[in-house]
């Protein structure tokens, strides 16, 4: 079943200097699974996800042939209808939850802000709730977190509420916008077991936005390979490693290796046809 349709979906910017061009092109489809998307920064990753909710603002444009998720055309909603679709829809965990948290509010107050004012749950009933969410992102002591502020958490825990905050509305699809990037391997290791279970446990369709290409293959169903706002490449996670286009095999050929050469890491050799493939 097809939960997420795109298809030609473009991303604008008008600056000074001309139109910019973000996503150029780009056409996949998302059921029930895991989506990689990779490529380098500028690729255009975080474009396509925050494409999905509709929000990138002026003076940025998105244009799409179709952007369909579960039978409503994405483009056609009001933004008043769009605001019903995020979070209890679909939901996007930011990269660093140092930007994505309010520090000068409670960890608690956060994660039942929208239980309060969007679901009209009492203040009891929303303490549960978010109580709930924390122990399901395997956060030991909730009630000591509830009370924290942001900066009182190590940058494993804050992107374990991050995720908690946007699982509360139990979303048909998460965006996970590089959400492991700032995280040490354990940590790493622990945040992709919790998404995998929810993913699992819930039959919620993933976009997995990561710079990291072994991670992707490990973790993901599928790839999206991003140059330059297009994507250049489309294949099996397990395939990853064993990818066709110059520029995915470029990419891994500057990934280091334990008890490799250690020599200077190779550098990526750009085609400018790469960038006019569709």
């Amino acid at each position: 079943m097809t939960l997420l349709s795109v298809k030609n979906l473009r991303v604008t910017f008008d600056t000074e200097t001309g139109r910019v061009e973000a996503v150029r092109g780009v056409s996949f489809s998302l059921g029930r699974e895991r989506l990689g998307i990779v490529g380098e920064s500028g690729s255009g990753k975080t474009m396509t996800g925050r494409s999905v909710l509709r929000l990138i603002r002026p003076p940025g444009r998105i244009e799409a042939d179709e952007m369909r998720f579960d039978g409503q055309d994405l483009m056609r909603l009001t933004e008043r209808e769009m605001r019903a679709l995020r979070g209890p829809r679909i939901a996007m965990v930011m990269q660093d939850p140092k930007y994505s948290l309010n520090p000068v509010m409670r960890v608690g107050d956060q994660l039942m802000e929208g239980l309060r004012k969007r679901d009209r749950l009492g203040r009891a009933e929303a303490r549960a709730k978010a109580i709930a969410a924390l122990e399901a992102v395997q956060i030991r002591d909730p009630e000591r977190v509830m009370e924290a502020y942001p900066h009182e958490l190590s940058g494993g825990m804050g992107q374990r509420v991050m995720i908690a905050m946007m699982l509360i509305p139990n979303p048909d699809l998460l965006i996970a916008d590089e959400p492991t990037s700032a995280l040490d391997v354990t940590v790493q290791a622990e945040v992709l077991k919790i998404l995998d279970d929810l993913v699992r446990s819930r039959g919620m369709g993933l976009i997995f936005i990561s710079h990291d290409l072994r991670l992707v293959a490990r973790f993901c169903d599928r790839v999206l390979v991003m140059y330059k706002g297009r994507v250049v490449e489309e294949l099996a996670a397990a395939d990853l490693l064993h990818a066709k286009h110059p520029y995915t095999q470029g990419l891994l050929n500057c990934l280091p290796r334990i008890g490799g050469d250690r020599g200077p890491l190779p550098g990526l050799d750009r085609d400018a046809a790469w960038a006019k493939e569709v």
